[in-house]
């Protein structure tokens, strides 16, 4: 192998690991961005503010929960359209992964986590 194609090689992999270092500060920042969006919503019924508070708020604003965080209307998008939303009611009444029976929220109707549902949508 020449200098030349040593130097070429070289710069090859030097921009490729350039580029992939980008691609994952524009993960971080997107995840980071995700994350304050998150944690800065609040439901504007209070009913449904003070329950989203309570039973939904400490997993759907911390990406290591694995729950879809509120307000990334991508991913709940995807979760719509792939469970619909009654298929979501259903996950939350029966619970899924990480999350409890309910979403421990006993007093809950079907309606209530419809209307959390919509509000961590953004629907």
């Amino acid at each position: 192998m020449n200098y030349q194609s040593l130097y070429k090689s070289i710069c090859n992999h030097m921009l490729a690991l350039s580029i992939i270092s980008l691609a994952a500060c524009d993960g971080v920042q997107g995840e980071q961005q995700a994350l304050a969006i998150a944690q800065s919503l609040m439901p504007s019924d209070p009913i449904v503010a003070e329950v989203y508070q309570r039973s939904c708020r400490n997993c759907h604003t911390v990406m290591a929960t694995g729950a879809p965080l509120a307000g990334d209307k991508d991913k709940w998008a995807d979760l719509i359209a792939e469970s619909g939303k009654s298929g979501l009611v259903e996950n939350v009444i029966n619970g899924k992964g990480g999350m409890p029976p309910l979403g421990l929220c006993m007093e809950c109707d079907l309606n209530d986590f419809s209307k959390l549902i919509e509000f961590m949508a953004q629907q």
